[in-house]
């Protein structure tokens, strides 16, 4: 487990899977590594290394950037229309005034959500 060299999948995945069964099997570190035929050494550093791997991963650092439309859109306040049914529509600006007539006529005409 030098660091430097390439990591061979096929053998984190067999210590992940020998650690696993450890877990599962209630037996101690030296038990198990007896049934298994692997000496706790090896087992304690790939235990290790596996942890500080999946720590190593946990957190991707993101940069989040905002596009200058996004954020007018986000920005611009909305209309917001409770009916006596308890129906809530929201209307952002430019919205088209004929389609929400006749969404509020559906509205007060069926029942509540």
């Amino acid at each position: 487990m030098a660091h430097g060299k390439p990591r061979d999948p096929r053998k984190e995945q067999h210590w992940r899977r020998l650690i696993q069964l450890w877990k599962n099997s209630g037996l101690t570190v030296r038990a198990f590594c007896a049934r298994h035929h692997i000496t706790p050494p090896s087992f304690y550093a790939w235990r290790r290394e596996l942890q500080q791997r999946d720590a190593a991963n946990a957190f991707v650092p993101v940069q989040v950037e905002i596009d200058d439309q996004l954020a007018r859109v986000a920005s611009i306040p909305t209309i917001e229309v409770v009916l006596a049914g308890g129906q809530c529509v929201r209307v952002s600006p430019g919205f088209d005034s004929a389609t929400l007539r006749q969404l509020l006529a559906v509205l007060r005409e069926g029942e509540p959500c």
